[in-house]
């Protein structure tokens, strides 16, 4: 049985193919000003990448805010139930599930099924997602691909407002005007964020084990920051950006199980 995974998220596209409860390809593009268009280029790949066709595939669920622009999608599923399908899929013992991604957080309470819980949400605030690292890398005028090592130099020795990105943004000017090293502010920079996604985990109660997900999950200063405040182990996955793909591809292998009885 092929299943497929389609993620429709603010800054990319992600496709996730399945063979029988195995992952075969996966594929990744920026979403674009045609989300839609994106969508159905990155699914050839993904096929390209597995060998197969589209008639091989029997059947196709789509998950992310563009949700409602994935083209060739029979199902959706919401960002949290695909999100704790793929962290249980992942590692099995997983029972809360951290998704950070640019524009968006959620932290997800499962049980070992993978069914939610409970969960909470940033609200679409930036201030608790990776479009705060973006804001605080310009004010700080270091790239952001660069933020996360550089923080991983810094003792901790300063801090700032996660509250808002604009708060962020003056806390960060007047670190610079008092001369502190880029690498203490960087640090700040990410145990405010961490410290933001932290207050969710509270909403819902943390359970072991926890895995984070996510395109912010990449960056290493998110990481440890998140690791350091939580003071307990995270798990994350070799590819976290495809975890919301990954789990609508497995309720699609769920809804194509339900259409052959």
């Amino acid at each position: 049985m092929i299943t497929a995974g389609i993620d429709m998220g603010i800054q990319n596209v992600k496709v996730v193919i399945m063979k029988d409860g195995k992952i075969l390809a996966q594929s990744l593009a920026p979403s674009g000003f045609d989300p839609g268009k994106a969508a159905g280029q990155v699914f050839k790949e993904a096929l390209k990448k597995a060998k197969i066709s589209d008639g091989d595939v029997l059947h196709v669920a789509a998950t992310g805010v563009g949700v409602e622009m994935a083209p060739i999608a029979e199902s959706k599923v919401s960002m949290i139930a695909a999100d704790a399908r793929a962290g249980v899929y992942l590692h099995p013992s997983t029972r809360t599930v951290i998704d950070v991604g640019a524009e968006e957080a959620r932290v997800i309470k499962c049980d070992e099924k993978g069914n939610v819980l409970d969960f909470a949400l940033n609200e679409r605030c930036a201030a608790g997602s990776g479009a705060f690292i973006e804001a605080m890398a310009r004010a700080l005028e270091v790239k952001v691909e660069d933020m996360g090592a550089l923080s991983l130099k810094a003792k901790g020795t300063v801090s700032i407002s996660a509250t808002c990105v604009i708060f962020g943004e003056s806390d960060v000017v007047s670190l610079i005007h008092k001369q502190e090293p880029k690498h203490e502010i960087a640090r700040a920079i990410y145990d405010a964020l961490a410290e933001r996604i932290i207050s969710m985990v509270h909403r819902v109660n943390l359970n072991h084990d926890v895995m984070l997900v996510g395109g912010v999950a990449k960056d290493v200063g998110f990481a440890a920051a998140l690791k350091r405040k939580l003071e307990t182990e995270v798990v994350i996955p070799e590819n976290p950006e495809f975890a919301g793909a990954l789990g609508a591809a497995l309720f699609a292998m769920e809804k194509a199980g339900e259409m052959k009885k």
